[in-house]
């Protein structure tokens, strides 16, 4: 049995090599040469590594469109992510794809704008006939929406966990995040810190670091002050700057800040350089997400730091399981590593 669909390899009339030429190069049947080349499991080293050799030796390239049409699997897989300008998200999309291409795979990139009609869309598979599965980053889906979607199609969600789904989802824990980085604070001396990133747009992860910021507070025996918590609108420098003039502008003293994503944090300093203020020296800063920016700032940023790759690699690990049937778990949480990184924005 040979390849469906011959064709040129390259030079004019030349015949594409077949399933069988590779077989019969490699010593092997048909069958071994399609799970190599489908990365399936149980295959020894040896034999793998002959059939890969063969593969190179007659430069043989699968016709993608047989495949899919014999597989029902296109090598491709959907990221879909809020506001792609956003840096960690431009930056999570880098990892997932670094991840992806290392086994084979091809990223199709979707922004949301965590809009719901969208984040449906893209859980639906509005583009069924293209993506294996999901890797999605959802804000305004429910958890009912999610089980039906991902009872449809493999699907990874990654970000904060505010609610219960049997659906794998790949998180750090940004209730004890919050809490760490407010503690860092306070173990520097500070004692009124403020609070940025109060909003709805970014309810989930809002919620979670709230929390750990308020768990802080309470464990130190401080009462948190409703005026030093100020929203952030849709988490870019503008809106840091902005919630940072409003606090200075409020006169209620405070020592530092708390910004719940680090381009809040880079508007919030910028706001201060602008008011003749110094970080650390007159106010303390701490961010979340460790965006390459924030390294190289002005003061460096001090920031929690999400293992990026770390989640990337976890995501595309559950979906290739899925994919291939060899995860047989349940559903469910998963979680991903975070640290962190004392810098020069809060004294480091």
């Amino acid at each position: 049995m040979s390849d469906p669909e011959p064709r040129p390899n390259g030079d004019s009339g030349a015949v594409a090599t077949s399933l069988k030429d590779v077989a019969a190069r490699a010593g092997v049947s048909i069958k071994t040469v399609s799970n190599v080349l489908n990365d399936r499991p149980h295959i020894s080293a040896g034999t793998r590594e002959r059939v890969q050799q063969a593969v190179t030796e007659l430069d043989y390239r699968p016709n993608p469109a047989a495949k899919l049409l014999k597989n029902a699997r296109t090598g491709i897989i959907a990221l879909a992510v809020p506001d792609i300008e956003l840096p960690y998200f431009a930056e999570l999309a880098a990892a997932v794809q670094r991840a992806a291409e290392r086994i084979g795979r091809t990223v199709l990139l979707d922004q949301t704008g965590g809009d719901p009609e969208k984040e449906l869309m893209a859980a639906k598979g509005f583009r069924a006939h293209l993506i294996d599965g999901l890797i999605l980053s959802p804000l305004a889906l429910q958890p009912e929406q999610l089980r039906e979607c991902a009872s449809s199609r493999p699907t990874v969600l990654l970000g904060e966990r505010f609610y219960d789904a049997a659906v794998d989802h790949i998180a750090i824990d940004n209730i004890t995040a919050g809490r760490q980085a407010v503690q860092h604070l306070l173990s520097r001396g500070f004692r009124r810190i403020a609070m940025i990133g109060e909003d709805d747009f970014y309810r989930g992860p809002v919620a979670l670091r709230k929390q750990g910021y308020l768990e802080a507070l309470t464990a130190a025996g401080i009462e948190p002050d409703p005026v030093l918590m100020r929203p952030a609108g849709h988490f870019r420098r503008f809106d840091g700057m902005r919630a940072m003039d409003e606090l200075l502008a409020a006169g209620t003293p405070f020592d530092a800040v708390f910004a719940f994503n680090d381009t809040l944090a880079l508007g919030a300093m910028r706001s201060l350089a602008d008011h003749g203020l110094r970080v650390p020296e007159d106010l303390a800063v701490v961010g979340f997400d460790d965006i390459e920016e924030g390294r190289y700032s002005t003061p460096r940023l001090t920031t929690v730091s999400p293992d990026k790759t770390g989640i990337a690699e976890l995501a595309l690990e559950r979906l290739a399981g899925r994919l291939s049937g060899d995860l047989t778990a349940e559903p469910g949480f998963v979680p991903a590593a975070h640290r962190l990184e004392v810098r020069e924005s809060s004294g480091g």
